[in-house]
């Protein structure tokens, strides 16, 4: 009994030596998103600077929060805040809204009549919270509308 669990613990030893050994060789080497860049000193007569590679190239990142106006999702439920159900101030509608988040961190709501209005009881935490990944970029409103159906 007691040899199966020695021969097991050397087995297991043995593992993480060879493991501790593949880390060891490849520690030296650089990944990609290690590169930084970074500016050569001034040389006499040249003013070039020289600059690493960036990772990921720039045309393959999403851009960020503060480079598009703001982000939409639909919420085809009715809407309840503070324990009562949202209508839209003009036509009445209660389901199938389309929720901004703008850069100001401001929630605006607009009904499927195209009625817009602000919403102070909402903030860009509850968006995030509530929102899911995002799926599609769009060069205007309009196509980001057409996109969500409406």
């Amino acid at each position: 009994m007691f040899r199966r669990r020695a021969r097991a613990d050397r087995e297991f030893r043995e593992a993480q030596r060879e493991a501790f050994a593949v880390l060891r060789m490849h520690a030296p080497d650089r990944l990609p998103f290690d590169i930084v860049r970074a500016e050569a000193p001034m040389s006499t007569g040249s003013a070039s600077a020289t600059t690493m590679p960036d990772f990921p190239p720039a045309d393959l990142r999403a851009p960020s929060r503060q480079d598009v106006e703001g982000a939409m999702m639909r919420w085809m439920q009715p809407l309840v805040i503070g324990g009562e159900i949202r209508a839209c101030p003009t036509c009445g509608a209660y389901r199938d809204w389309i929720v901004f988040c703008l850069r100001d961190d401001s929630v605006w709501l607009r009904c499927r009549a195209g009625h817009q209005v602000m919403e102070p009881r909402l903030d860009a935490a509850w968006y995030n919270r509530n929102s899911g990944p995002v799926d599609h970029w769009h060069p205007t409103l309009e196509d980001g509308l057409r996109h969500l159906g409406h």
